[in-house]
């Protein structure tokens, strides 16, 4: 930043988030491509042509949808404007697939009534047997509800077990060049430090100097030796990374430090201990595990949508989900040693340490 960091402030940010993850094949994520574009927000490629082989993660399942879209239109089976992106998710309950999608409800708006049921039995006719899907239903007024094969699970814990500590990461902002302001208030700096390593995770350049892009966040109100001193770098680090960025951050040591369910960053940080031990285990029949599988595999998409949003807070809310998903059953190996990859990669791109043991 031409200009030397406060110490305290340097102990708090920690080295740079993106700093040491590895990429399969023995990439690095500083080699990715030329970074010579410029432009004040990152900008989405086109969608690939479908159909995908292998691990079915919800960033595919969504491009599929999508191109199942366009291909409807071109067949004049539909006839509605293509979305620019079309939002895949986990059930909000058991037994209703492994993903969901509303697009049939988002393209019927203004069709009057039963429009979006319609538009919905032309996209289960056409994504029924696409490599990878099983099954879609279509619940209420016109969700897709899609349930994937199974060895699409198990590619995808392969991927993540393959890719190990940079599963997350990728090239989604490769040629893209940002430039931000320097911060000085605590908290403006260490979300700029992290989404720096976010940014430079998804192939990305940043660069800090005068005239950039202010990272705008609600202030701490507490300087960075006093967090340090009443919190460690750890719990300041998620205080300060949790909260929205029109939030104000929980700062309270009762709640950051204590080691109970109650705490967030407890369950998080249990969860990747509890997973690094059940990795040595027999093999189990656990809980449900579609909605932990999910969660596993939109990883890199969140990590990618955090860097092009400037939010941390979605890599500290997806780990989160990920760990109340995990926690309430015994897991199968893979599936535990999954769960640590996504644990350990996103405290890791926090600055937040990963203990094996609570």
């Amino acid at each position: 930043m031409g200009r030397r960091r406060p110490v305290m402030l340097s102990r708090l940010w920690g080295p740079p988030a993106s700093r040491g993850f590895g990429l399969a094949g023995g990439r690095r994520f500083g080699g990715w491509g030329a970074r010579a574009v410029r432009g004040a927000k990152p900008v989405r490629g086109g969608t690939p042509l479908l159909p995908y082989a292998g691990a079915v993660t919800p960033a595919q399942l969504s491009r599929t949808v999508l191109h199942t879209v366009r291909r409807a239109v071109e067949a004049d089976e539909l006839c509605v404007d293509v979305p620019e992106r079309v939002k895949v998710q986990t059930p909000p309950r058991p037994g209703c697939g492994d993903y969901a999608t509303n697009v049939a409800l988002q393209l019927a708006r203004g069709r009057g009534e039963g429009a979006a049921a319609r538009i919905a039995e032309v996209l289960r006719r056409r994504l029924v047997g696409t490599p990878g899907i099983v099954a879609v239903d279509i619940a209420g007024p016109g969700f897709l509800n899609i349930t994937l094969d199974a060895r699409s699970h198990e590619q995808l814990l392969g991927v993540v077990l393959e890719q190990g500590d940079g599963y997350g990461l990728g090239d989604g902002l490769a040629g893209v060049c940002l430039r931000f302001a320097p911060a000085d208030e605590v908290r403006a700096a260490l979300v700029l430090h992290v989404v720096k390593g976010l940014v430079e995770g998804c192939g990305g350049s940043v660069d800090v100097g005068p005239g950039g892009e202010v990272i705008s966040v609600r202030g701490a109100g507490v300087g960075a030796r006093e967090l340090l001193t009443r919190l460690g770098s750890d719990a300041a680090r998620w205080g300060l990374l949790r909260a929205a960025a029109h939030d104000l951050p929980d700062l309270d040591p009762a709640h950051l430090l204590a080691q109970r369910e109650g705490n967030p960053l407890f369950r998080v940080r249990y969860a990747h201990a509890l997973a690094k031990r059940s990795v040595g285990d027999a093999e189990a029949e656990g809980a449900d595990d579609s909605a932990l599988l999910g969660l596993l595999g939109d990883f890199p998409r969140t990590v990618e949508s955090a860097a092009r949003h400037r939010a941390p807070d979605r890599v500290a809310r997806h780990l989160v989900a990920t760990a109340d998903a995990f926690l309430p059953g015994t897991r199968r190996k893979r599936l535990a040693e999954a769960t640590r990859v996504v644990l350990a990669n996103g405290l890791r791109l926090l600055g937040i340490s990963a203990p094996n043991r609570i």
